[in-house]
């Protein structure tokens, strides 16, 4: 398949709303390979539709490939049905962002809800950092970015931070 260049912050497509997939999910079969080729070669755990410019409601995920066997994830029009309660801090990286990560605060424990490269419906509760994961992926369909779950300061010190580029 194909490595496709990953849009990086500011692009403005990385903040729209993407569009509902709905059923038809044969003709994304070479962009959701494409999509993992991606993720693999950058090298990340996630990779949303509009890091890529496919402005539909798309993610592929694969939080475990890092420490041994791959568990790759499609999530076409997720939604999340139910949540912790309790929010818990975690460092995050984005590959439209480079070079930067954040903490950021999101529940601990997610039920998602999608669709699958098949077609099929699919539920499941994720916990860790496959829930941390998948909310940063489903982010990205909502047009947020990791800077946008930062609080005004921290958001300006990274914003900073990312237009310096990497020290030298």
């Amino acid at each position: 398949m194909a490595v496709l260049p990953i849009l990086k912050w500011p692009d403005p497509r990385l903040s729209t709303v993407c569009s509902p997939v709905g059923a038809a999910v044969a003709p994304l079969q070479e962009l959701i390979a494409d999509m993992f080729d991606t993720m693999y070669a950058a090298p990340g755990r996630g990779l949303a539709g509009p890091q890529v410019g496919a402005m539909q409601r798309l993610f592929v995920m694969d939080v475990t490939w890092k420490e041994g066997a791959r568990s790759p994830v499609v999530m076409i029009d997720p939604e999340i049905l139910d949540r912790s309660p309790e929010l818990v801090t975690g460092e995050e990286g984005c590959l439209s962002i480079p070079g930067i990560t954040a903490d950021v605060a999101r529940p601990d424990w997610v039920v998602m809800a999608w669709t699958d490269a098949t077609g099929a419906r699919r539920q499941e509760r994720l916990d860790g950092f496959a829930a941390r994961c998948a909310q940063h992926e489903l982010d990205h369909l909502d047009g947020r970015v990791t800077f946008d779950r930062l609080t005004p300061t921290a958001r300006a010190l990274a914003e900073t931070r990312y237009q310096q580029g990497p020290a030298s």
